[in-house]
């Protein structure tokens, strides 16, 4: 069975994750810092935006192609992939520059927690 909605999104997430990827080998070698982030707070937040999205993003695709599997609806796959991409765009965008918590870090955590938690209560809706 195809999976569109999913395929979508998280061809989208691939490429920000590549994109967020490469943006820390860069400033790596802006730094000349091979491994770990050697004391460098600016490389720290690079790391962390990258890992953070390497922790969130893949299970929340797995759980948009579960649901899509199982018959889930489309409009509220869109709702939550929208909602996990502005969350992820506003995390990095939030973090960048600083690393005290601002609006663009709480909003973009924010959105998504409430993108996995949706789409896993979607599942459990789906299921029951």
């Amino acid at each position: 069975m195809p999976v569109p909605v999913t395929a979508l999104y998280a061809a989208i997430l691939a490429l920000m994750l590549v994109a967020l990827g490469i943006n820390v080998a860069v400033h790596r070698g802006k730094f000349g810092i091979p491994l770990s982030d050697g004391g460098n707070p600016q490389l720290l937040r690079m790391i962390r935006i990258h890992g953070n999205a390497a922790e969130y993003m893949p299970f929340a695709v797995l759980l948009m192609g579960l649901y899509e599997l199982d018959g889930g609806a489309a409009l509220a796959l869109h709702m939550s992939g929208i909602a996990l991409l502005a969350g992820r765009l506003l995390f990095s965008l939030g973090i960048w520059g600083r690393a005290e918590p601002g609006f663009g870090r709480i909003a973009g955590m924010s959105l998504t927690w409430l993108a996995v938690a949706a789409l896993a209560l979607l599942n459990l809706w789906q299921v029951s």
